[in-house]
């Protein structure tokens, strides 16, 4: 097996599924990446069991066929040390012997076997189809990636809930706080009376959030009861869904909430930065207070007798509400929300608060939850 490529989109592929290796695998030939030569494609494959990610490259000066698993550690500080040059690579087919040959110098591997590497997993005879836009699929995992939880005993949390009807719901909460993110999906095969729902977990989340800015056009996706395999032009991602049922999402949003202020979202994310550098380490409450087109914005740490105040204009003409939240989730909504300005909708102290853009982008609709913490006073 004999054939010819540059150093550098070799690299830039197996870079880009790399990240599916886990540092320490159950079994040795997950160590690796999986090499498929037929004709003038070479198929690259690294898997983790759970995630299996996929893509391929056109190469030259063909010789034979096969497949070979190669280290990635190796393959990878291999790569990197070279600038963009053609590479040889030449692999007996009975040794598994490997040669990688430049202009300067030759490199000697030694594979294992491809039949060794893991099968990818059959989606069932029930499968469903969904098709969405690439840069919705990005948009929609990017605003709610930050909100998965890491929680072991509830791991329905520990991922991106996609809910589709009418319209894609995608929604992710760790109990705390909570993002729902709408827009539109091309085609659905579920029926009109039937919902077609599942959780992509953290890693293939964090995968396709890596490799969709290359993306263009439609991703695929096809849904058995446990595995989710996605399409892409570049790239093909299969993934074991979370089991479980996810939470009623709706069902915690308040509803009436007659407190709407309007901020500007940087100067309400910088003011946060420096007062909450006065509040507690432990809890990182910091208080809101607001009254006519104004916020006070508090923090104390008793222990150390440090604390800070800062007043920003909003606008807002109701009566004066108090509110405590997390300093650092407040902060981290604001820092995924790319309106210039933000509507912040409250009902009492104790009920959580709803952050919205002001403006959404085309065709999305957000919408951010967050609990709030008790005040002493």
């Amino acid at each position: 097996m004999k054939f010819k490529v540059s150093s550098t989109e070799l690299l830039n592929h197996l870079q880009a599924i790399s990240r599916v290796i886990n540092s320490k695998n159950s079994l040795q030939i997950l160590d690796n990446f999986l090499f498929s030569l037929e004709d003038n494609k070479l198929s690259m494959t690294a898997s983790d069991i759970e995630t299996t990610m996929i893509t391929s490259m056109e190469v030259e000066e063909v010789e034979g066929s096969g497949k070979v698993a190669v280290s990635n550690k190796l393959l990878l500080d291999t790569l990197r040390e070279f600038s963009d040059i053609p590479l040889t690579f030449e692999i007996d087919d009975e040794t598994l012997a490997m040669v990688i040959k430049s202009e300067n110098g030759n490199y000697n591997f030694i594979g294992q076997s491809g039949d060794m590497y893991p099968q990818l997993p059959v989606l069932d005879e029930n499968v469903k189809d969904l098709k969405i836009s690439a840069p919705v699929l990005l948009s929609g995992i990017s605003k709610t990636f930050f909100c998965m939880a890491d929680d072991e005993l509830r791991p329905v949390m520990n991922g991106i809930y996609f809910d589709v009807n009418e319209d894609l719901t995608m929604v992710a909460t760790d109990a705390h706080k909570l993002v729902r993110f709408k827009s539109n999906y091309i085609e659905s095969s579920a029926s009109e009376d039937e919902s077609l729902n599942f959780i992509l977990p953290k890693k293939p989340a964090m995968m396709l959030r890596s490799i969709l800015p290359k993306e263009t056009g439609d991703v695929e996706i096809k849904l058995d009861a446990k595995n989710a395999h996605f399409q892409l032009n570049n790239y093909v991602m299969v993934c074991r869904q979370v089991e479980g049922r996810y939470p009623n999402y709706n069902g915690v949003i308040p509803k009436n909430n007659p407190f709407q202020i309007t901020l500007d979202r940087l100067t309400l994310q910088n003011a946060l930065k420096r007062v909450s550098v006065f509040s507690n380490q432990a809890s990182n409450l910091i208080k809101l207070d607001f009254s006519s087109n104004q916020v006070v914005i508090s923090a104390q740490d008793i222990d150390f007798s440090i604390s800070a105040e800062e007043t920003i204009a909003c606008g807002y003409d109701g009566e004066p509400i108090k509110i405590g939240f997390k300093s650092t989730f407040l902060i981290e909504m604001l820092a995924n929300v790319d309106s210039n300005d933000v509507i912040l909708e409250l009902a009492d102290p104790s009920r959580a608060g709803i952050l919205l853009p002001a403006v959404n982008e085309e065709g999305e609709d957000i919408l951010m939850l967050l609990m709030p913490m008790l005040l002493n006073d």
